[in-house]
């Protein structure tokens, strides 16, 4: 209670943040977009604000509004979007039949039947036990569920309270990324059939 009391006076005792002039604004604009640019992966704000000294994520987050905003007015071929936890600087859907025709583009990964099935089950049931996602599936799934981890989509999570402590399993930031979402909340609801009923795993 002592600390918290001292860490509000200290806040109190802060002077307000002075407004940035226009030149300023700009600047840092630029420094995020930059920052932006040459990261290979998605950033979060906690390190854009650490890269580019910005005041906090806030104000990350407003530059970001407006070079979007830029991008969008001049009709840019790519736009900052949130993806994995973090931001990335991404090219418009549009222009993706383009882009596959350069060489050193990143092939698209290419997935079996059975990955995309477990890999589903694992995205909207995790943390999830191999005989949940077996159940649901209906046949085995470990060979399957290994090569998903090689690729870094599915990761061990803990492990369950039922008998034997088995393994959970989740997805992973990869995955996030791969598939151009923010987080597990931006997956598409599901609409199961009220027919369908989902296997129970026998505990």
């Amino acid at each position: 209670m002592r600390r918290r009391n001292i860490r509000l006076r200290q806040q109190q005792a802060k002077p307000p943040s002075q407004p940035r002039s226009e030149e300023d604004v700009q600047a840092l604009m630029q420094t995020t977009e930059g920052v932006i640019f040459i990261t290979r992966e998605p950033i979060t704000t906690t390190k854009l604000v650490q890269y580019a000294r910005l005041r906090n994520g806030k104000e990350a987050r407003q530059l970001i509004e407006q070079l979007n905003k830029q991008y969008d007015k001049t009709n840019c071929a790519y736009r900052i979007e949130q993806v994995a936890g973090g931001y990335q600087l991404m090219s418009r859907p549009v222009f993706a039949g383009w882009l596959k025709r350069l060489e050193h583009t990143i092939a698209p990964q290419r997935f079996s039947a059975p990955s995309i099935e477990t890999l589903a089950v694992i995205a909207y049931r995790q943390p999830a036990m191999r005989a949940e996602i077996e159940a649901i599936r209906g046949v085995g799934c470990g060979e399957v569920i290994r090569q998903l981890m090689e690729r870094d989509l599915v990761r061990i999570a803990g492990r369950s309270e039922e008998l034997g402590r088995p393994y959970l399993y989740a997805t992973t930031r990869t995955f996030l990324g791969l598939f151009g979402l923010g987080s597990i909340d931006d997956l598409p609801v599901m609409e199961v059939p009220v027919h369908l009923e989902i296997p129970e795993v026998v505990r």
